[in-house]
């Protein structure tokens, strides 16, 4: 991790340089992410457990895939990029919207980052990196939303921030067929 650079932006998501990845979550800098939301046609939301060898919240559902894009990256191919890496799918990604967000992390750590939030559609069964998560399920929303209220502490901070804002945006496809 320690080769890896961040791009830091401003509140606008101007770029104003790199850093490396940890330092920038150790001094709580702003910077781009990815985040992707893998819906199946039952309209249920593709969930990862990230490996406990994570440096931050490992062994916690969170949503399908994040990461950085690199410097000089697009966000899409970004995006595209982690879920190959982490879950070892390939599907078409709409970009939804952006949202940024701080959240304090136990070591010290802090997510701050300006978030590119993609859609994607997929019933495929992952094939985990086991260094990125270690378990999948495809969950309900009603589920979700109950497992937020029964065991919030299951779930990275950052899922439970954004999720609201996802379920704004996200069209089911039941609600497409007739």
């Amino acid at each position: 991790m320690a080769d890896i650079e961040v791009i830091l932006v401003d509140e606008h998501d101007r770029e104003v340089g790199t850093m490396e990845k940890l330092t920038a979550h150790e001094q709580g800098l702003l910077h781009r992410a990815v985040s992707v939301y893998v819906f199946n046609a039952r309209d249920e939301l593709l969930l990862q457990r990230r490996a406990a060898v994570k440096y931050h919240c490992g062994g916690l559902w969170t949503n399908t895939c994040c990461g950085h894009p690199l410097p000089g990256e697009r966000t899409v191919d970004a995006a595209q990029r982690r879920l190959r890496e982490e879950m070892g799918l390939g599907c078409e990604l709409a970009k939804a919207f952006e949202f940024s967000y701080r959240a304090e992390l136990p070591g010290g750590l802090v997510e701050h980052e300006y978030g590119h939030i993609f859609f994607g559609r997929s019933d495929s069964v992952p094939e985990l990196d086991a260094d990125e998560a270690d378990a999948f399920m495809y969950c309900s929303i009603d589920d979700i939303r109950g497992g937020f209220v029964r065991t919030p502490q299951v779930y990275t901070p950052w899922f439970r921030l954004v999720f609201p804002t996802v379920l704004a945006h996200f069209s089911p496809l039941s609600a497409t067929q007739s």
